[in-house]
């Protein structure tokens, strides 16, 4: 299992989705499900970006700042 951490935009907005998963297409795939639960009524997304992965083992983690970004 990986940790994987994305950037999505949204409107030129980007935000932060971290997932956990076996594979690299499997996480792209849980993007979009995250992306459901979260939002009412699914956006209109411009990009999604695998910014950082890891392997899931006890004190894997990301840190997450709002300044940090690739775009």
């Amino acid at each position: 299992m990986n940790l994987y951490r994305f950037e999505v935009t949204i409107d030129d907005d980007p935000i932060h989705v971290v997932i956990v998963a076996d594979s690299d297409e499997k996480a792209f795939q849980l993007v979009d499900v995250e992306l459901e639960k979260h939002f009412l009524k699914m956006p209109d997304v411009d990009d999604i970006s695998l910014y950082e992965k890891k392997k899931l083992k006890n004190g894997a983690g990301f840190v997450l700042s709002q300044f940090e970004t690739i775009l």
